[in-house]
């Protein structure tokens, strides 16, 4: 993964996990209104989705070590 695609990432869960903060903090009920639906139940659990596929994403990318050692 490329270190723009990476820092991307990580922005977007970053702001998911804001609006997950701000939701959150100030719960509100699911109602209709003129025929529209708003579900902040459904909306809560989407952006809970989005920052778990981050999360995937991200540790997918991130570069790791593998340390072995010869025997003779």
């Amino acid at each position: 993964m490329m270190d723009h695609d990476f820092e991307q990432l990580r922005r977007i869960r970053e702001q998911t996990l804001a609006q997950i903060a701000e939701i959150t903090a100030r719960p509100k009920p699911s109602y209709r209104i003129e025929g529209q639906q708003v579900d902040w139940a459904e909306y809560l659990r989407r952006l809970q989705q989005t920052v778990d596929w981050c999360d995937a994403k991200l540790a997918g990318g991130v570069p790791f070590e593998r340390r072995s050692r010869a025997t003779t």
